[in-house]
């Protein structure tokens, strides 16, 4: 598969936004009664929709001290500078925002960057969001205490140097976490790899990158300009110059996954057995670590 360009890969997500919609990049939604709802993009109801559906997705990552505060230690940033790279339509800034700390948000897409300026005005929150490729952020060195990117990183046909200036903005002692896509997952091996790839024979046709592209995130619009999965061998790889690195699947896929292959499975596997699959098959890496 030939390398797309920033520009490229740009354009698409512009065309194409991380809505959570019913469709990749549509503003409809199912409503509590069945119906279908379409909003108006960067409305208050479409950060509402568009926020339950990313939750619910998410839903164990979330505590009484804030949503995905399994993840995020929002007391200890409270105060200090927060960079998210890739801030989509700006739901993790919003948090961080409303427990806080300083808010930069940035991203290649400059529809992303719109939506998430929107959504702090709607509610009325600070954060300096701007356009901006993450090979190349625009801060000087040691400028943030905190640095986190969910589901973005893998988009980039030179991850390696994203997470080189992931490490560069970091002060020393700062700590980030980074979501990327995990190949050793059972939606890869599974879906993309065996069901597409083997079974449909789009093996015949598409290399492993153009497999998880076109069968990653915009599936059923043909794809996306580039989505490379890593293992947790390469994330470790990627995150050599970090320390105290940990990589865990978070697994919040899963359930879904397997209703979707096999209706019904995952809600009738006991939940123990569920939660150990999902830490091994599951479909997001999260991976932290502190630069020295």
């Amino acid at each position: 598969m030939p390398a797309h360009t920033p520009d490229e890969i740009r354009d698409w997500w512009a065309a194409n936004p991380m809505t959570y919609g019913e469709e990749h990049g549509a503003t409809r939604y199912r409503a509590e009664d069945g119906r279908a709802v379409e909003v108006g993009l960067g409305t208050p109801e479409f950060f509402d929709r568009a926020d339950r559906v990313f939750y619910a997705w998410n839903a164990n990552l979330h505590t009484p001290q804030g949503r995905f505060a399994k993840l995020f230690d929002y007391e200890r940033h409270r105060g200090r500078p927060v960079l998210e790279v890739g801030c989509g339509m700006g739901c993790m800034a919003m948090n961080w925002a409303q427990q806080g700390a300083r808010v930069v948000a940035v991203d290649l897409n400059p529809i992303a960057v719109r939506q998430t300026r929107q959504r702090f005005r709607i509610f009325k929150l600070q954060g300096d969001m701007m356009e901006a490729d993450g090979r190349h952020l625009p801060f000087p060195n040691d400028a943030f205490d905190y640095v986190y990117s969910w589901g973005v990183l893998h988009h980039s046909p030179e991850i390696e140097q994203s997470i080189e200036e992931v490490y560069r903005v970091l002060r020393p002692g700062g700590t980030c976490g980074v979501m990327l896509y995990h190949r050793d997952s059972f939606l890869y091996r599974y879906t993309i790899e065996y069901l597409e790839g083997w079974l449909h024979l789009e093996g015949r046709f598409l290399d492993p990158l153009g497999l998880a592209s076109r069968y990653g995130d915009g599936s059923r619009a043909e794809g996306n300009p580039h989505t490379w999965p890593v293992t947790k061998r390469e994330a470790l790889r990627l995150f050599g110059r970090f320390q105290d690195v940990s990589v865990k699947a978070l697994g919040t896929d899963l359930k879904g996954i397997l209703d979707r292959v096999f209706p019904r499975l995952g809600s009738w596997m006991p939940l123990p057995i569920l939660k150990a699959y999902a830490r091994r098959w599951g479909w997001s890496l999260w991976i932290t670590g502190s630069r020295p």
